[in-house]
């Protein structure tokens, strides 16, 4: 499976960890799987037109993190996954979920207002860590 990744240049996010984000992302969702290989750099630089040391700085923070592993001549896989099982309780969740944004987006919230309705929600939650 491949990964999109994309560039928000005005986040104020550094572009090697929104990288990142959206791997760790991908591998929660299952979108990554252990075994997948991520894209080159060349893919990531031709499509984002960002710095190929962008790339390769996230690649070796998911490496160091024990989610990926570089092979020489060959590309960067995934060895680890963050995935949940896929349960009874994970599905319902998800159903209600977009329940709620379909519910959100009738009553006029856009992304960034859900992002950030959500995102307070989390932090009351869970506290600050977004581990």
């Amino acid at each position: 499976m491949d990964v999109e990744f994309r560039v928000e240049r005005r986040s104020g996010v550094p572009t090697y960890l929104q990288l990142v984000t959206q791997a760790k992302q991908a591998l929660r969702l299952g979108t990554l799987r252990v075994g997948d290989q991520l894209p080159t750099a060349k893919t990531v630089v031709e499509r984002t037109a960002i710095n190929p040391n962008t790339v390769l700085k996230a690649y070796r923070e998911l490496e160091r993190d024990g989610l990926v592993e570089a092979r020489a001549g060959l590309g960067t896989f995934v060895v680890r996954t963050l995935a949940l099982p896929d349960s009874a309780a994970t599905q319902e969740l998800r159903a209600e979920l977009e329940s709620w944004m379909r519910r959100a987006a009738s009553a006029g919230l856009g992304r960034e207002d859900v992002d950030a309705l959500l995102g307070d929600i989390a932090d009351k939650t869970f506290g600050g860590d977004r581990t």
